[in-house]
C-alpha cells in the first residue's frame, strides 16, 4: 500500500470515497454521487485548491484518504496541519490505512516546517476516538469548539 497526493486522475476513486464517507456520516441525506465527482473535480482537486488529499492506494483501488490543510501561524514560526477527514473503506479498516494515511500527513506537515498536527472526532465515534487514542494522540480539552452553519453562516457573513 502507498499513500499518495491525489491528482485530477484521480478524481473517480476520490470521488467513489468522498460519497462513502458522507453516507457514512449522513446516511441517505448524503449528497447524490454525480455532485459530489462535480465537487471533486471542480473545488477538491482543481488548480488552486485550498486542501490536499492523500489516497490510500493498494493494488490499484484507492482504499481511503485524508484530506487536510497547512495552516499558519502556529508556535515558533511554524505551520499547524489540520487535517478535516480521514476515512477508510469499511472493509479495509483495521488493516493500518488509517495510521498510514496520518503519519503520511504528519510527515508532509513535518517537510513543511510544521509544528502539530490537530483534528476533531465527534464524541459520538467511539471507534474513531479509541483509534486515536490507541495512536497515542492527546485529546485536547483546553479547546472550544464554534461553528457557524447553514442559515447561521449566511447570516453571520451578510452582518445580520
Amino acid at each position: 500500500m502507498t499513500c499518495r497526493p491525489a491528482a485530477m486522475d484521480d478524481r473517480a476513486a476520490v470521488a467513489e470515497l468522498f460519497y462513502l464517507c458522507d453516507r457514512h456520516y449522513w446516511g441517505d441525506k448524503a449528497a447524490p454521487p454525480d455532485s459530489i465527482a462535480d465537487h471533486v473535480r471542480q473545488r477538491v482537486l482543481a488548480d488552486g485548491a485550498d486542501a490536499q488529499v492523500l489516497l490510500a492506494v493498494s493494488d490499484g483501488k484507492a482504499l481511503g484518504f485524508a484530506c487536510y490543510a497547512l495552516l499558519y501561524p502556529a508556535p515558533d514560526c511554524g505551520g499547524q496541519v489540520y487535517l478535516k477527514e480521514l476515512f477508510v473503506r469499511e472493509a479495509a479498516r483495521g488493516s493500518g490505512v488509517g495510521v498510514a494515511l496520518l503519519r503520511a500527513v504528519a510527515q508532509h506537515g513535518l517537510e513543511r516546517g510544521a509544528v502539530r498536527l490537530d483534528w476533531t472526532a465527534e464524541d459520538t465515534n467511539p471507534g474513531a476516538l479509541a483509534f486515536y487514542d490507541r495512536l497515542g494522540a492527546r485529546r485536547v480539552t483546553e479547546k472550544v469548539y464554534f461553528r457557524f452553519d447553514g442559515e447561521g453562516l449566511k447570516d453571520f457573513a451578510a452582518g445580520e
